[in-house]
């Protein structure tokens, strides 16, 4: 039965019950299982730093942040950067829901200051660049011995941005050739806490012709890239070093460049949001990025 917090929970509760139901009003607000699952992780971690019997009203400011401190300097597994911003966000949301809700009368995390964590810049190709690869791959696809399949694949990442894992998971029934807004990749998910990725996005005629050439050269049954990760990785390493690129080309790379192309290009910035498959707080660091890598 679950935890009925209106009634159970107050000032003199105990840590673990009042964990509980902050679980069962995360997963009844719709929260996904990894984020209740990585929230409650980082509660029950934090429990865990104070004596069993410790209750969630007699929590102070110094508290926390003296858990803060063991964390990054007196606890035996080392503690990044960004573990730190998320266990940090959960002590405060747990906390706000706490106050809020009415079972504290003051927030004891409030004044805790969140360390947001921005990870690097990715490398993206620059126009001379994408340029190189492009003739690279193309190259092998009208060779004496025609091979499509590093055209079909980097042309595919370059216009539409799809991840590794999306790639992979490419069907041959996603590629729609003949539709009523033209060509159109459709990006399934099988989970549905991932749905809100699902897009459908346009292909271009040029790709389009490369894919046909591809399938008759490899006859492909069920997935559209019937090869290993590591094995696809190769080939993308394989088209930069043959273009002479002293970068790494990678699935990562073809994706922010087909984004920043989109950025650079004056697409609606919602629209890249969606071609990208991202939620809207994803958004805000990847446009943050965006910017900057288009230099505004």
């Amino acid at each position: 039965m679950n935890i009925q917090p209106e009634i159970h929970i107050t000032a003199d509760t105990p840590f673990l019950p009042a964990i509980r139901a902050w679980e069962v009003f995360l997963k009844d607000q719709g929260k996904s299982n990894f984020t209740v699952k990585a929230f409650i992780g980082d509660l029950n971690l934090f429990a865990s730093y104070f004596p069993a019997d410790t209750t969630i009203g007699s929590i102070t400011l110094n508290d926390i942040n003296h858990f803060l401190d063991w964390l990054q300097s007196g606890r035996s597994v080392p503690c990044s950067p960004k573990s730190l911003s998320r266990r940090i966000t959960s002590i405060k949301s747990f906390f706000r829901w706490l106050t809020q809700s009415g079972r504290l009368s003051s927030d004891p995390a409030e004044k805790v200051l969140q360390k947001s964590v921005i990870s690097p810049l990715p490398q993206v190709l620059t126009p001379d660049e994408e340029l190189k690869v492009v003739e690279s791959a193309m190259k092998l696809r009208t060779a004496e011995k025609a091979d499509a399949r590093p055209y079909t694949l980097l042309s595919l990442l370059l216009t539409t941005g799809i991840k590794k894992g999306e790639c992979l998971a490419l069907n041959l029934n996603h590629i729609e050739l003949e539709g009523a807004k033209g060509p159109r990749l459709f990006v399934r998910y099988s989970a549905s806490s991932s749905r809100y990725k699902e897009r459908n996005i346009p292909l271009t005629s040029d790709w389009i012709a490369a894919y046909q050439e591809y399938l008759e050269q490899y006859h492909p049954i069920d997935q559209v890239f019937p090869w290993s990760p590591r094995r696809l990785e190769y080939l993308l390493e394989d088209i930069g070093r043959d273009a002479g690129l002293d970068k790494h080309l990678s699935f990562d790379m073809c994706r922010w460049t087909c984004a920043l192309n989109d950025w650079r290009s004056g697409v609606e910035k919602e629209t890249i949001r969606q071609k990208m498959g991202i939620s809207k707080i994803q958004w805000r660091e990847i446009s943050m990025k965006l910017r900057q890598l288009a230099g505004e």
